[in-house]
């Protein structure tokens, strides 16, 4: 690589990192003490200048990088970005989320080569175009089917799309911000809002897996915005095991049978009566009434009874995972792995208990 290519690399390198930790230029030039002005940064940033050692070092404490992170091969950026509730979220916030899920996964496909993975990526509809909303709860049923998922509740909802190659982020976030999906080199990411409730997550990561799968096969009279939600409410809920366990056609509800499917089947009460009125198995009358009698007020108080009955947990584990079989297998070193992980060799030991 030459003088002129690394100059790009750090600048771009520098620019990501800034963002990420949320510095403007100046703020960044008074985090090194003024060691440099933020004119001179803006230079570094568009790789019109490469810093000396000491620079590189106080800029590395500064954003809390390793040196070794400014000069790290690119990956292509994240693509084809749907964000949920993009509206609520500011534009310097979306950008910030963007690049630590940059960098995240960046390091995911890293680590994934020096293990030698061949992790691509099926999309398990195949050739399927659907013209009717009503089409999702085919597509809903012919994924289940292709992961051989049954009928069943998915109890762990980021380990089952993590075992078919998607690759999920947990990023500590503003609370505006639910999670968004994309591609980084034709690998399918999602990225969801760590501070989150389990049930919050696994509606995210419904919503998401819709936007990720039916790209393309979605005929010209559909909007995949609004399709995307019968998707993941049918994936969640899928239509035959639903209509069992709701009782098949309903003329009254009891609040407590409300909590327990939502602990079963690890959704919101909110979502399981919508799903039941887009299934006909309740009245128009009898969904107004529980938005009247309950929906509005819980989602306005962003809570609903029950929240803490669902006994599942939504933790994304497999990068973790990775990069400790990579340390017991003596694929990588500790220093290597830390950098991996974003953490220092002291949080890293304190993690390491291999068994050989």
């Amino acid at each position: 690589m030459s003088e002129t290519q690394y100059a790009s690399l750090f600048g771009t390198r520098l620019r990501q990192a800034r963002q990420m930790a949320g510095f403007s230029l100046r703020e960044l030039s008074d985090r090194i003490g003024g060691a440099v002005s933020h004119n001179a940064l803006a230079k570094y940033e568009r790789g019109e200048m490469m810093p000396d050692g000491t620079l590189l070092i106080a800029l590395s404490e500064a954003l809390d990088k390793k040196p070794e992170f400014f000069f790290r091969k690119m990956q292509e950026p994240i693509q084809a970005v749907e964000y949920r509730n993009a509206h609520q979220l500011g534009e310097k916030e979306a950008r910030t989320i963007r690049f630590k899920a940059q960098d995240h996964f960046e390091r995911y496909l890293e680590i994934e080569s020096l293990l030698g993975l061949k992790n691509a990526f099926a999309n398990p509809l195949g050739k399927a175009v659907f013209s009717t909303s009503a089409g999702m709860e085919d597509a809903a049923q012919h994924v289940r089917k292709q992961w051989k998922i049954g009928q069943d509740p998915i109890l762990n909802f980021t380990q089952t799309l993590e075992s078919h190659g998607i690759k999920l982020f947990e990023v500590e976030a503003p609370d505006a911000f639910e999670g968004f999906s994309g591609w980084i080199n034709a690998h399918p990411v999602i990225v969801l809002n760590f501070q989150k409730n389990t049930l919050r997550k696994r509606h995210t990561l419904s919503h998401e897996l819709g936007h990720l799968l039916l790209k393309g096969h979605l005929g010209p009279s559909l909007q995949e915005d609004v399709v995307v939600r019968r998707f993941g409410a049918a994936f969640i809920l899928p239509e035959k095991a639903f209509k069992d366990a709701f009782g098949g056609h309903r003329e009254s509800l009891a609040l407590e049978e409300l909590i327990e499917l939502k602990a079963v089947w690890g959704i919101s009460i909110s979502s399981i009566i919508m799903r039941a009125k887009e299934l006909g198995l309740i009245s128009q009358a009898l969904y107004r009434r529980f938005w009247d009698d309950h929906g509005d007020a819980w989602a306005k108080a962003r809570r609903e009874p029950g929240d803490d009955r669902y006994a599942g947990r939504e933790e994304s584990k497999r990068f973790f995972s990775l990069v400790h079989r990579a340390i017991a297998q003596q694929e990588i070193t500790r220093s290597k792995a830390a950098a991996l992980l974003d953490i220092n060799l002291d949080e890293l030991r304190e993690q390491i208990n291999i068994l050989s």
